[in-house]
């Protein structure tokens, strides 16, 4: 496990709403605050849209095999929650994609999820980013940019 530096901060992007994943189209909500960067540097250091998609892929899948926290994926569309996953860390990164997934505090609020929970996902993203061997620096200023979002998905 990383350095609690990084565990604080931010994934949040992992538990969209169900009835939204459900469907194949585009959500139209807004997305949440996530600050965006003026240029693509993190984009490039996370080695662009291709890479960010194979370790969000890997990412999404190890939650699924997590007792403490797969309950939550339970009746989702998994294709769908892997391509918006990847959108939102693209863009977050500065990368050319555009998210159109719902606002994270929308996306979350009905599922309760405890400062345990969120940093569950914490720790399978930094892993998933470990096995991409995306540098450790790197990791932490993605996280870190995702960090505001913490208040919109931990609601207990």
């Amino acid at each position: 496990m990383k350095p609690a530096l990084a565990l604080p901060v931010a994934l949040a992007l992992a538990l969209p709403a169900p009835a939204l994943l459900a469907q194949t189209g585009p959500a139209t909500v807004v997305p949440g605050t996530a600050p965006l960067p003026a240029d693509d540097r993190l984009y490039q250091a996370l080695g662009g849209r291709e890479a960010i998609q194979r370790f969000t892929d890997d990412f999404y899948d190890s939650m699924l095999q997590d007792a403490r926290i797969a309950r939550f994926f339970e009746g989702l569309n998994p294709r769908y929650l892997k391509r918006v996953l990847a959108d939102y860390f693209c863009v977050v990164a500065g990368g050319p994609c555009v998210y159109d997934g719902v606002g994270m505090k929308d996306a979350h609020a009905h599922l309760g999820l405890a400062k345990r929970d969120f940093n569950a996902l914490v720790e399978h993203l930094q892993l998933a980013m470990d096995r991409a061997r995306v540098p450790f620096s790197t990791q932490n200023e993605l996280l870190a940019r995702m960090a505001p979002l913490h208040r919109d998905i931990v609601t207990r």
